[in-house]
């Protein structure tokens, strides 16, 4: 019997928690924008899913590749591409589900940041979900040092680009979206917080 971690890799566990609920479901097309090494593949992968991923990084679309040919030897090469979130090749709309973890926060700026959030929601279908995880303001208490902009030192000393609650809801509004979970935010030890939006597209 397969361990744990050999089923489901390093998962993010807010994306376990939308696999529990049922709101990623066999047979749906699933982008990971952003895919880096394919830690939230892993499950994806091994249960027949349509997998697809986009990353610039040439080293992390290689290892993905290499784990999706171990994994599902079915799947395409050519799903694993190099290209940037605001340049995505994919059709669109395409995806069921377009999962973007830990991603949108290196933006440099808001245009940056607009570019790499429209790449993924053109991407995705009606109806279709967006999972997102990236660095916000929220529970920071005032803590880190402003870069100018959005753009922030954090006291781990890394730099973000930090979304706040009320641009995620004007964010979802002006996508047309449908926000499914409140938004939900862990603090690190008062270094860093990560938020969790996930939206629904409308039909």
């Amino acid at each position: 019997m397969a361990s744990l971690p050999e089923q489901f890799g390093q998962i993010d566990i807010y994306l376990f928690d939308q696999l529990l609920r049922g709101r990623i479901a066999p047979g749906m097309r699933i982008v990971d924008a952003g895919c880096g090494s394919g830690r939230n593949l892993v499950y994806l992968l091994q249960e027949g899913y349509e997998v697809f991923g986009a990353d610039a990084s040439p080293a992390a679309v290689a290892h993905v590749r290499s784990l999706a040919a171990r994994l599902a030897p079915g799947l395409p090469e050519e799903n694993f591409r190099i290209e940037s979130l605001s340049a995505l090749s994919f059709p669109r709309p395409f995806a069921d589900v377009v999962v973007c973890s830990a991603v949108l926060h290196f933006a440099a700026d808001d245009a940056q940041f607009n570019a790499m959030l429209r790449g993924c929601w053109e991407t995705l279908k009606p109806n279709g979900l967006f999972f997102c995880r990236l660095a916000s303001s929220i529970g920071l208490g005032g803590r880190g040092e402003s870069l100018g902009g959005r753009r922030y030192r954090l006291p781990d000393q890394s730099e973000r680009y930090l979304v706040d609650e009320p641009l995620l809801m004007s964010l979802t509004k002006e996508l047309g979206g449908e926000l499914l979970d409140p938004l939900k935010t862990t603090v690190v030890q008062g270094q860093r917080c990560m938020t969790t939006w996930v939206v629904r597209k409308a039909g």
